[in-house]
């Protein structure tokens, strides 16, 4: 199964001056956790999650409305090609303990984005099971 059939394609991206205030809002509005950082030429340049908000902004007292994206995001960037077939994203997402992948076209403007529940709705368990416990190591180490 390539990336393309089970990428979200409904990407919610906020530029990399934006206020993460604005970021929170749009992941609130939205009801996600994940927001690729796009440059002035929409190239995906960082990621901005729920967890990188509370760590780096809440924790560090910083001000929402005058922190940028640019600021808190970060900027090493896993992606894959949506012709890519989805071992791929879950290796990379293993490899680089991520959560979720960015697919990205050839001018690396994001066009879906590939969760961890994704691959677990649509494997039904197994692979995702793994991912999971690869992924997690993150966690125990920090």
């Amino acid at each position: 199964m390539n990336c393309s059939e089970l990428m979200k394609t409904d990407v919610a991206c906020c530029k990399a001056g934006e206020p993460v205030e604005r970021v929170a809002e749009l992941m609130q509005s939205r009801n996600i956790g994940f927001v690729p950082i796009c440059g002035d030429d929409g190239s995906v340049i960082g990621t901005l999650t729920d967890r990188d908000l509370t760590i780096r902004v809440l924790a560090e007292h910083r001000q929402a409305a005058s922190t940028r994206a640019e600021d808190v995001m970060t900027r090493e960037v896993v992606c894959c090609r949506p012709d890519e077939d989805v071992n791929v994203a879950a290796s990379l997402m293993s490899s680089h303990k991520k959560s979720r992948i960015v697919c990205v076209d050839d001018q690396k403007h994001p066009v879906g984005v590939i969760s961890l529940s994704d691959i677990a709705d649509r494997d039904g368990g197994a692979r995702s099971s793994a991912l999971l416990r690869s992924i997690s190591q993150r966690e125990a180490r920090a």
